[in-house]
């Protein structure tokens, strides 16, 4: 073999070790980014284990265990399961509030559907912090269910529930309209219209805010 057809078959085996160096490492970050979770678990967990719960359960859009259920979900709102279960021997009173999607909003006529969209890893959090405020407040209050539905909705579906139980009918009607206030206000979840002539987000939207600024405005009304 002469001097030069050895430098030429070295350099293949060099540039055949590169590519296959190169498709390892391509291989290695690809299975890097499969497995890597989308939301920390111990990030999740630090805005629920306050609560104190024996069994918490909870995933990115769902807490459901105790007296307080939250989900974010793309089904239909069971409107009837949820009513039952905030059902106690102890409260006399249940106030159920479903906003439901109607045909039209402010400045358009003709609406057709909704199409809700989150910032789903501050959903669950803000919820929380929410009944956290609505059992300082009422601290006799039942069960607590805050669910919202993401996703495309139809004319008179129900968009979002608010469920309170209490032993007293005027505490669940308060508890309740707070909570709806409070959920519009502060959690990250906007929607979309499509109507007749296009689609575009709702022109009602309105900046996300916190707890705090909710209570002053509560406060001023």
């Amino acid at each position: 073999m002469s001097p030069l057809s050895f430098v030429r078959g070295k350099g293949g085996i060099e540039n055949k070790f590169t590519r296959w160096i190169g498709v390892v490492r391509l291989l290695v970050v690809v299975i890097r980014i499969r497995h890597v979770p989308k939301v920390s678990h111990a990030y999740f967990a630090r805005h629920v284990a306050h609560l104190g719960y024996a069994e918490v359960v909870t995933e990115r859009r769902n807490l459901h265990n105790g007296d307080t259920w939250i989900e974010l979900t793309e089904r239909e709102l069971p409107v009837g399961e949820t009513y039952d279960w905030a059902l106690l021997p102890s409260c006399g009173a249940v106030v159920l509030f479903s906003g439901t999607v109607r045909d039209h909003s402010e400045g358009r006529v003709g609406v057709k559907t909704l199409a809700y969209e989150a910032y789903e890893e501050e959903v669950v959090p803000k919820c929380v912090a929410i009944v956290d405020e609505m059992r300082r407040q009422w601290p006799d209050i039942g069960r607590v269910a805050l669910l919202h539905r993401i996703g495309e909705l139809q004319l008179t579906e129900s968009s979002v529930l608010v469920v309170v139980s209490s032993p007293h009918r005027p505490t669940a009607f308060e508890a309740a309209r707070f909570g709806i206030d409070a959920l519009k206000s502060t959690v990250p979840i906007w929607k979309r219209e499509s109507w007749g002539e296009g689609e575009d987000w709702a022109q009602s939207a309105q900046h996300i805010t916190t707890i705090e600024e909710v209570m002053k405005a509560k406060s001023h009304s």
